[in-house]
């Protein structure tokens, strides 16, 4: 038995203490959570997770580490990142029917998505690229013997992509010959009683003896869906076409299925329908030298979630109390009665959770998140942290099977736009390739969970035709000239607004775009009869509206203050590095091409709004990079040598607002409240930043940061008994551009 007499006599023990003598076996099962001194447990993992870390570290390190860059470096396994391609889709989709019937725009956005995902002319396409290639240079490689698997989104991309495969090899005669693998049984779309299986697609073949033929010389490619994305070990697998959505350590544990060696192998390739190389690249980067773990799980907020969950009405601890008398009951006592007794306990709780589904739908599902995190966060913690807490262990027990009674949550309507909907435009094109590399800037460390409990969200119905054009816009689709000249004319228009100048002259960006986006409804109204889908799209699709706003808002900010912005650019120095380019982008170009020029200081003070853009702004500034530009990044001159050789006196540098995750052990810029940078004796400073933390009851505290230089021939900044007010955190070090000539 676990633990032995010495854990059971504890436990008599501690049940006595708390006046509970017949449930002995509920102070085993908190003890049993926790580490045990006469059992030792270990992880052997490529890819830790923050709770891997967390309950097999050794306070939160690994025991050793053999890192995926030494792996590839001693030829161990493959970089298979080195040849990777990427693939963009552009369509076009127009509403078919005759009436525009009204949709929930998530449920509706997913099924446009579906329809275009297994429209036949895009699986098509896409088989004709995939099929060539191998034809043309995967067979040829590991000395004819290579393979190829593609990674499918859904068992029925799966099931339509090996019929395509199949015909398309049919069809060219080529020697190429295909398996399929993806669980239960696949009802298809089109044909009403028509199913698929994997035996059946697969001529037979089980499920068991799919890996042995796979690695037979009679089958060449595997498609697949949720299956063999790890563990698969094939070393003749050389090539993977991705059409699947990958992120995180699902990115990693998939594509690694290529980095077997094989005496003849020599490299892989990747052909990537779907994903962003620099996500890709992130998501590896995670492992690449060793994964380290970021922030701790906060223990307060589970009591947090627990008196949250104990305020609802919900259950009543006299039913807590009912369940548990019955569930720790010892063995010896049990009857066949105490299953329904133990149902009869959460009847009440699953009751009055069916009446508060009916009245608030959406309150429900939050207070059913809210359990689930509650589960899940106490799980965890309490293999960490011996609680002492019986309270907690009976809330637990009783939540835990409360929410296997819960009924099912409401899944609203379904959609299928077969009839609805018609591909209008379509072009396949390769956007990129080559290396991805894994050697230069910093990895996200793992943290631990920080969701609190999910609320069901009821989107407002939008026309068909509305969503149509927002998937449009989202998947590939520009405006055109003549929607460009309709925004130019609405930003001409707003200049002229006496208000509207006084405001660009005395105040910020940000306040300017509030008095901006009051005119711009009147505006759009006044011009509704000229662009009339533009019109309904800016009135009822919120993200568009945000996005329009922020960009025609800095456009008219820009060409109000433009003596501002030339009395800036006066101040610009007078030579960039050769990698700098000052342009005049359009608003569309702004964070696409190009992010602004700024001083330091006006960067420090400015980027706390991360799509704001600084008053001071000396420019616009293109540049190659392999990260892609978004919103908050800007370029700043840091001056100084305590950050050499990393970032060279005098460097331009990109810097990108927020920093996202946590910032231990992260180059960042940092606004200083009451100390100045010793170097250079201001409120600001870019530094490496590292911190160090104490518990404090159920929370933690800083106790000591430390803004660390890179030149050991100067001193570290260090805040001890550290708090949030001190400093601000602004932006992060993404990476040096280059100093002037």
């Amino acid at each position: 038995m676990l633990g032995g007499e010495g854990l059971r006599d504890e436990a008599k023990k501690c049940a006595v203490e708390e006046g509970r003598d017949g449930m002995a076996d509920l102070f085993r099962s908190m003890a049993k959570r926790g580490r045990q001194s006469n059992l030792s447990f270990f992880a052997f993992t490529a890819t830790p997770k923050h709770k891997t870390l967390a309950v097999f570290g050794r306070d939160g390190q690994a025991a050793h580490r053999y890192t995926m860059r030494q792996a590839i470096e001693e030829e161990f396994i493959l970089d298979v990142l080195k040849h990777y391609t990427s693939y963009a889709t552009y369509f076009k989709l127009l509403k078919a029917c005759e009436d525009d019937p009204n949709v929930e725009r998530k449920k509706a956005a997913r099924a446009l998505a579906r329809f275009m995902k297994l429209h036949p002319h895009n699986i098509a396409q896409k088989t004709a690229v995939m099929v060539e290639h191998f034809q043309a240079v995967t067979r040829h490689k590991i000395g004819g013997r290579a393979k190829a698997m593609v990674v499918t989104g859904s068992r029925l991309e799966a099931v339509r992509y090996k019929q395509s495969f199949d015909r398309y090899i049919r069809e060219k005669g080529y020697a190429i010959k295909s398996l399929v693998a993806f669980s239960g049984t696949v009802q298809d779309d089109k044909l009403a009683g028509v199913n698929y299986t994997e035996v059946g697609m697969n001529h037979g073949i089980s499920e068991k003896e799919l890996p042995e033929k796979f690695a037979s010389q009679e089958y060449l490619v595997l498609l697949v869906a949720e299956k063999y994305q790890t563990g698969f070990d094939q070393p003749l697998l050389h090539t993977m076409f991705v059409d699947k959505r990958l992120a995180g350590i699902q990115a990693v544990q998939t594509l690694s299925r290529l980095n077997r060696r094989h005496p003849l192998k020599e490299d892989t390739f990747v052909l990537d329908f779907v994903n962003d190389r620099e996500e890709i690249r992130e998501a590896f980067k995670v492992y690449y030298e060793g994964a380290e773990m970021g922030e701790q799980v906060d223990p307060a907020r589970m009591y947090a979630i627990k008196g949250e969950l104990d305020a609802s009405g919900i259950y009543l601890d006299e039913e807590i109390e009912r369940f548990c008398a019955v569930y720790f009951k010892p063995k010896q006592r049990q009857s066949a009665m105490d299953h329904q007794t133990m149902n009869a306990a959460l009847d009440p709780a699953v009751s009055r959770f069916k009446v508060r589904q009916k009245d608030n739908e959406e309150e429900a599902e939050l207070w059913r998140g809210k359990v689930q995190a509650f589960l899940n966060l106490y799980g965890f913690l309490s293999q960490i942290i011996p609680y002492q807490d019986s309270d907690l262990e009976r809330l637990y027990v009783f939540l835990r099977h409360l929410a296997a009674k819960l009924p099912r949550r409401k899944s609203g309507p379904a959609y299928q736009f077969d009839d609805e909907v018609r591909l209008d435009y379509y072009r396949l094109q390769k956007i990129s390739e080559g290396s991805i590399s894994l050697k230069d800037g910093e990895a996200r460390r793992l943290d631990g969970p920080t969701e609190v409990g999910s609320g069901l969200v009821r989107p407002q119905p939008v026309p068909l035709s509305q969503l149509i054009d927002v998937v449009n816009e989202r998947f590939g689709t520009d405006f055109n000239q003549a929607d460009q000249l309709f925004f130019d004319q609405i930003v001409e228009a707003a200049m002229a607004d006496d208000g509207l100048r006084q405001a660009a002259a005395v105040n910020p960006g940000d306040k300017f775009e509030l008095v901006f986006k009051n005119l711009l409804e009147t505006l759009f109204v006044e011009r509704m009869d000229q662009n009339e889908e533009i019109f309904v799209r800016y009135m009822n699709d919120v993200p568009f509206q945000k996005i329009v706003t922020a960009w025609m808002a800095s456009e008219a900010y820009r060409r109000l203050r433009s003596d501002t912005v030339a009395a800036g650019r006066e101040m610009a120095p007078r030579s960039l590095p050769p990698r700098l380019r000052v342009i005049e982008p359009t608003v569309d170009e702004r964070y696409v091409t190009c992010v602004p020029l700024v001083p330091l200081k006006a960067a420090a003070g400015a980027f706390g709004d991360p799509q704001a853009v600084p008053d001071e702004v000396l420019g616009w500034v293109a540049f190659a990079t392999r990260h892609r530009l978004r919103p908050g990044m800007f370029v700043a001159q840091v001056v100084g040598k305590s950050m050499e050789p990393a970032i060279p006196d005098g460097a331009y540098c990109l810097f990108r607002s927020p920093v996202e995750g946590t910032r231990q052990g992260r180059t960042v810029l940092v606004q200083l409240r009451d100390i100045t940078d010793p170097e250079t004796s201001q409120r600001y400073t870019v530094k490496r930043y590292e911190s160090e933390k104490a518990t404090d009851g159920d929370s933690w505290r800083h106790t000591r940061i430390t803004l660390k230089p890179a030149n050991p021939a100067f001193d570290p900044i260090v805040l001890s008994g550290a708090d949030d007010q001190q400093l601000q955190v602004i932006a992060e070090f993404i990476e040096s551009l280059g100093a002037a000539n």
